[in-house]
């Protein structure tokens, strides 16, 4: 409980809170415009987005294993991992999460699940292959620190909300095209699929931006957790390194693959090409490192020169 208490992150807490409540109003503001543009019933819309919300949460976990390829194994298959992950999440006073491989030689693992009861933990098989058992376990204990902070339920329903103003979006762009047209009642108002495209836009790019901030926040505070757990810093400052190294040697055919999970992913796939850190999903590695320096200086710990 100590590990677990001293890994709690209130600075993450917060963000995700304050990230689902902005989202919230975005969405309110959102709906009430649509429901003006079209004929359409409070209850009718209530009902869709909770249908729509119900099955995406519950279905997460599902949704993302298929997206990977990733292979829900036994402790009879994967006894070494299975061992490993289970000693760290007692660590972390944690349940033990279902144990995912993904068959790729792109070194990688991320965790999905709505709580940590249905939580599961995906490695890749380069991950098990290319790094050390320690470096392994700093990985999975980053992992564990996503479950053990409920941020990937958040980034679900958060990304949800992201993901419908788009379909409306492209929906509104559709509208134009096909011609759509003015309002009956009003020759002189904008074009009914203008002005869903403008508002859906707008959505789509303040929750964006939101998604993005918390997206990067959680990366260190699953960093900052993975240090506790283990009481390793240097552990993941070794995997990261040679996570983003050997993914300079990977095709760019396998790293395209697997990249629609860069969000989820420990090191997203186009870590030595992304531009601008607020289109980043993750923190810039070197900005990681240098905050698990400081988190090893404050342990105490040995760094190597």
């Amino acid at each position: 409980m100590r590990r677990r208490a001293f890994g709690r992150d209130r600075g993450l807490s917060t963000r995700m809170f304050l990230t689902m409540f902005l989202l919230g109003a975005l969405y309110v503001v959102f709906f009430i415009v649509l429901l003006q543009l079209f004929d359409l019933s409070l209850g009718a819309v209530i009902f869709i987005m909770a249908a729509l919300a119900f099955v995406q949460y519950f279905t997460s976990d599902k949704i993302a294993l298929a997206a990977s390829g990733a292979k829900v194994v036994t402790r009879e298959q994967a006894p070494e991992l299975h061992a490993m992950i289970e000693r760290l999440a007692a660590m972390a006073d944690l349940p033990m999460p279902r144990v995912a491989i993904i068959p790729t030689d792109v070194p990688n693992a991320f965790a999905t699940g709505r709580n940590p009861k249905h939580a599961v933990v995906a490695v890749t098989r380069g991950l098990w292959q290319r790094l050390e058992p320690r470096e392994v376990e700093g990985v999975l204990a980053h992992e564990l620190t996503h479950v053990s902070n409920r941020d990937v339920a958040v980034m679900t329903i958060a990304s949800f909300f992201s993901m419908l103003a788009a379909m409306l979006m492209r929906f509104g762009l559709w509208g134009g095209m096909l011609g759509g047209g003015n309002r009956s009642n009003d020759n002189n108002s904008a074009p009914v699929w203008l002005i869903l495209f403008v508002v859906s836009l707008l959505t789509y790019v303040i929750s964006w931006i939101l998604i993005m901030t918390i997206s990067r926040y959680r990366e260190y505070a699953a960093d900052r957790g993975a240090a506790v757990i283990t009481g390793a810093p240097e552990q993941l400052m070794s995997a990261l390194q040679k996570i983003a190294s050997d993914m300079t040697r990977i095709p760019n055919r396998d790293l395209r693959e697997v990249a629609g999970m860069n969000a989820f992913f420990i090191v997203p796939t186009n870590v030595k090409t992304a531009a601008a850190e607020l289109f980043m999903t993750h923190p810039p590695l070197e900005k990681r490192i240098a905050r698990l320096s400081e988190i090893a200086r404050e342990m105490g710990r040995p760094m190597a020169a």
